[in-house]
């Protein structure tokens, strides 16, 4: 017998929809129905029941078959909150005692929402990752830190950071969104190369030191940046020195990403490319500045010539900073399909 069932129970704005188990439930209590367990010769109307639809009568159902109905619905609601508390993104600070050389008073973190509700944080003294980690079941052993833009005076947290890490998790890829120490800020003493990549080369280093509890592959340990985001995933890529005599375990372990993917970046200059440069993989619009829609090809040609892996897409009538949104459209919208094919390709979703 098979049963249909429309149900869906409210959770602040999230819902349990009909699932196997719910229909599985229905379906026993309706041939319970025939039973000693349940009889009861005056079925009375129960006007709560009236939230459910199917084509079975449940008004007329008996008191004992709609209480355990609701036991039921009850017990899937609390798994639900449960399971979406437990699912939420744990936030560490990439040094817990302090990040070597914060500034000693920069006051606290500062988050701005935009009137569109994107989140721009800025005033980052104490660098830190957000992390989204795959159900068990999906993880590929596969891990992308991830560095948002935002001229490195900000950082755009949501279409080039969150959006990215969670559409990733989802497909088995472990995703870690990096808050960066900002270079440009008014009042700020951090530098690019100095600062802002050594907490891009520690953010590598600190998932690496922690792949056995994240079911990663230190071997598939990747970096993505957005715009400024771009270049210091770029600069990781190609400077990546161990630390001499480092007394932290984890500054002694590598900050060479095994693959990169620079997303409209702005380029550093004189990078040095070899063969032994992480795999590429780069996307940009042809309408962004021209430093980046012609750079970016020019980026993909020098690795080509110094013998490294690259893949290149370059998508038309776009601009800068597209990064990943639900309202965006045509074949840009499609590009972390073409980045996850990419992976794939190059052998880096191979499950453990």
């Amino acid at each position: 017998m098979e049963l249909t069932s429309a149900f869906a129970v409210p959770i602040g704005h999230a819902f349990l929809e009909p699932c196997d188990a719910l229909n599985r439930e229905l379906e026993r209590l309706f041939l319970a129905r025939e039973t000693q367990e349940f009889r009861n010769p005056a079925p009375t109307h129960h006007p709560q029941a009236e939230m459910f639809e199917s084509r079975f009568d449940l008004f007329t159902w008996p008191e004992p078959c709609i209480q355990a109905l609701r036991d039921f619905m009850l017990e899937s609601v609390f798994r639900f909150a449960m399971t979406a508390a437990d699912a939420a993104p744990a936030k560490l600070l990439l040094w817990p005692e302090g990040a070597p050389g914060a500034m000693a008073n920069g006051g606290e973190e500062t988050v701005r929402v935009t009137e569109q509700g994107d989140h721009v944080v800025s005033n980052v003294h104490q660098p830190s990752l957000t992390v989204y980690l795959p159900a068990r079941e999906r993880a590929t052993g596969a891990a992308v830190v991830i560095a948002p833009g935002g001229g490195h005076n900000s950082l755009w947290m949501d279409h080039e950071g969150y959006n990215i890490a969670n559409w990733l998790s989802e497909r088995g890829v472990a995703g870690f969104v990096l808050k960066y120490r900002l270079a440009r800020e008014n009042g700020s003493t951090y530098t690019i190369e100095g600062t802002s990549l050594a907490d891009t080369q520690r953010a590598i280093r600190l998932v690496r030191s922690r792949a056995a509890e994240w079911r990663i592959d230190s071997d598939r340990v990747g970096v993505m940046g957005f715009s400024a985001g771009g270049e210091l995933a770029a600069l990781a890529a190609t400077r990546f020195d161990a630390m001499e005599g480092a007394s932290d375990p984890i500054d002694q372990l590598s900050a060479k990403p095994s693959f990169q993917a620079l997303i409209y970046p702005a380029i550093p200059r004189d990078m040095k490319l070899s063969k032994d440069t992480p795999p590429a993989f780069l996307a940009c619009g042809e309408n962004d500045r021209q430093n980046i829609s012609q750079g970016l090809p020019e980026l993909y040609v020098a690795m080509k010539k110094a013998g490294a892996s690259a893949e290149l897409h370059v998508y038309s009538g776009v601009g800068h900073g597209f990064g990943l949104r639900a309202t965006t459209k045509g074949p840009v919208a499609l590009w972390p399909e073409r980045f996850h094919q990419w992976l794939e390709v190059r052998g880096f979703l191979k499950k453990p």
